[in-house]
């Protein structure tokens, strides 16, 4: 029975892993297309009829299969209770849109997984992955405050460069006070790029001022040598001196052992400890 089970859970990790691999590109490419289909009419808005039904259509059709995977990774779960508890946000975030008020969160299923994609791509490369999460984020809030503030009517972001202008200086804390939202939804949309800007700035300003600390350090910097550098000089040093007390003798061939270059390198700056009769 318990191999019965063991099998079954094998087999469901398995399928699991499989459905993860198959779907990471077209998910991918979903969401851009998404994205798009969300962005061309806030973009436009003298977009035809015809256009923004077609995108209408692709945005609900799209969300229909962000709905499909997140359905199948559940049924493939080991643990479904815990999957439940781990995917909360992302069930919320695919239930509310579909009251109108709340229609920007749509925007943050993409951003989730565009970042859970990016995450898988550019593993090893930290930097890299929250750099293209910012940059989406900023990108993504412009276009959800602008649907929700353009029609308002004391409404200071009327274009998509006063969006982006008014997302770059509220992830980065700034807050100049010339764009801001009026509406209940922009506002919701300034709450959300706070607090996931906070934490994605705080982490590239401290990538960066890191490296510059450690560019500036190393540069004025001499290597130290360490433990295993001293003890092979202090074994050159004993095996000299005997040679130099019993010239008769032959020292054991593993006495003398010459310091690697890269340990030679560091000790460069030292006084140089020469066997007799070297140059």
């Amino acid at each position: 029975m318990t191999m019965g089970t063991s099998s079954a859970t094998d087999r469901r990790v398995r399928q699991a892993t499989r459905w993860e691999r198959l779907t990471a590109l077209p998910l991918t490419v979903l969401s851009l297309v998404f994205l798009a289909a969300y962005a061309a009419p806030i973009l436009d808005p003298q977009l035809g009829t015809a256009w923004s039904r077609v995108c209408q259509v692709t945005t609900f059709a799209i969300w229909l299969l962000f709905w499909l995977d997140m359905v199948v990774r559940f049924v493939l779960h080991r643990e479904r209770r815990r999957f439940l508890r781990e995917h909360l946000f992302d069930l919320a975030v695919l239930l509310l849109p579909v009251l109108r008020p709340l229609r920007a969160l749509r925007l943050v299923t993409v951003v989730l997984t565009l970042s859970r994609r990016t995450e898988v791509w550019v593993r090893g490369r930290l930097s890299l992955y929250v750099a293209a999460t910012t940059v989406l984020l900023v990108v993504v809030a412009a276009l959800a405050v602008l649907d929700a503030e353009r029609s308002a009517p004391d409404s200071s972001i009327t274009s998509y460069g006063d969006a982006l202008w008014w997302a770059a200086v509220t992830i980065t804390t700034v807050g100049y006070g010339d764009f801001y939202p009026v509406t209940t939804e922009g506002r919701l949309v300034a709450v959300g790029l706070m607090i996931g800007g906070i934490g994605l700035i705080g982490f590239v300003t401290g990538s960066l001022a890191t490296w510059i600390v450690d560019r500036v350090s190393g540069r004025n910097q001499q290597p130290t040598a360490t433990a295993e550098d001293v003890a092979a000089l202090r074994r050159e040093i004993a095996a000299l001196r005997e040679r130099l007390e019993r010239p008769d003798r032959e020292p054991p061939a593993d006495a003398v052992r010459p310091v690697p270059a890269a340990r030679a390198d560091r000790t460069s700056g030292s006084d140089a400890v020469t066997a007799p009769g070297g140059g």
